[in-house]
């Protein structure tokens, strides 16, 4: 059971008619030729702006590894897993083919050091060494990563491995991949690797490795700081690509292209086409305080709720603008335990009767079943008015 507890007229200003539908409606000339599938999306909102075949189930490739990126960083978030911790290296995990950072058995890097090769190098064997770490074994975290998928509501999407090799059945489209984007780009940490055109691994030894990024495109597209590139004989050349510019990001996905030339190419073509054709109004930062809500028989008897990702309002440039309504609907008996991360609530921003943008609100922090004997001083009124 929700409730309305906030309901503001904003300063801020839109367009006179905003739909995510009514951008895609408008696209005229083909911003992605040559590919087998495509999307561009603001990043804050996931307005599409441009879409060419986006649900069609294709081979992703190393993209897979937007997936495995995703949950290694949502490890750390949740403390499940530190930057410094050493992660040893399997033999299984050093055996993968494809690219990779060649491990060797037995051989232990930093978190951060791994997912260095994940997203610079693309490094299979760094993925499954990360996978073995987070779940135990690859085949569970492979059940992880299609839970996930199934928890962001990708209906097209199914992975048969962390890293993208080729396997039968396994499968997404340029709609989930940006969606998956959309959610490893909450944790702001991720571009600092993806966004590294070169480094190096184990400085200092006879073994010094040096990384150079698959996605050129972070060298030679000013604002780009990501995603990641894929490509096999099956998938052909693709990338997730995403950009920030004057404040508003978006991502830019291509599956199928013929060569990693037409591939930067078209994916350039729709980050020009969105970068001269919208702005976004930046409203709130992930992590804002926007109200309390109260736990039941919980260690607090409040936790924050606070966003879950960054907010904004997208316009089309030059358009004519008008006020927006805000409001903040916060969950109603709410039982412990409640774990970091737990919606709790939703912000909706509304024009003209019609809801432009949704983001869910999200626990702050843990409140545990309270003890008995915490139960037994409230129910004799000897906590304070602090709420704890």
């Amino acid at each position: 059971m929700k409730k309305i507890v906030l309901l503001m007229m904003l300063s801020f200003l839109m367009l006179t008619s905003f739909l995510p539908s009514a951008f895609a409606e408008e696209q005229k000339a083909e911003l992605a030729e040559g590919v087998k599938s495509a999307i561009l999306i603001e990043r804050d909102t996931g307005t599409i702006l441009y879409e060419n075949n986006s649900k069609e189930q294709l081979p992703p490739a190393s993209m897979t590894k937007v997936m495995t990126m995703l949950l290694i960083m949502e490890a750390i978030d949740e403390g499940k897993l530190t930057w410094d911790e050493k992660i040893r290296t399997s033999e299984y995990a050093a055996s993968m083919g494809g690219s990779q950072i060649f491990l060797e058995p037995g051989e232990e890097m930093t978190t951060k050091e791994m997912l260095k090769g994940i997203a610079i190098g693309s490094g299979n064997d760094a993925s499954v060494a990360m996978a073995e770490r987070l779940a135990g074994s690859e085949d569970e975290f492979v059940e992880m990563m299609n839970s996930k998928a199934k928890e962001l509501g990708l209906k097209d999407t199914f992975f048969k491995n962390p890293t993208g090799l080729p396997e039968e059945g396994h499968y997404s489209t340029a709609h989930d991949m940006s969606v998956m984007a959309k959610e490893l780009l909450k944790y702001e940490d991720i571009t600092s690797f993806t966004g590294t055109y070169e480094s190096y691994l184990r400085e200092g030894t006879d073994k010094k490795f040096w990384l150079v990024n698959t996605n050129k495109l972070v060298r030679f597209y000013p604002g780009v700081d990501g995603l990641k590139t894929g490509f096999t004989n099956e998938a052909k050349y693709c990338l997730t690509a995403t950009a920030e510019v004057d404040g508003m990001r978006v991502i830019a996905v291509v599956f199928g292209a013929p060569t990693s030339k037409d591939r930067n190419a078209q994916v350039t073509k729709m980050l020009d086409y969105a970068f001269s054709q919208y702005k976004t109004h930046s409203v709130f930062e992930r992590d804002h305080t926007l109200g309390k809500v109260k736990v039941s028989k919980g260690e607090h008897k409040f936790v924050d709720a606070v966003t879950s990702e960054p907010i904004s309002l997208l316009t089309k440039k030059g358009e004519s603008i008008d006020n927006v309504k805000q409001k903040i609907e916060l969950s109603e008996d709410i039982k412990a335990p409640v774990k970091k991360g737990d919606e709790v609530g939703k912000i909706i921003f509304e024009k003209d009767g019609k809801q432009i943008v949704e983001s869910k609100l999200v626990a702050k922090e843990d409140s545990a079943d309270a003890s008995w004997w915490t139960l037994f001083k409230r129910s004799m009124g000897m906590f304070t008015k602090s709420g704890e």
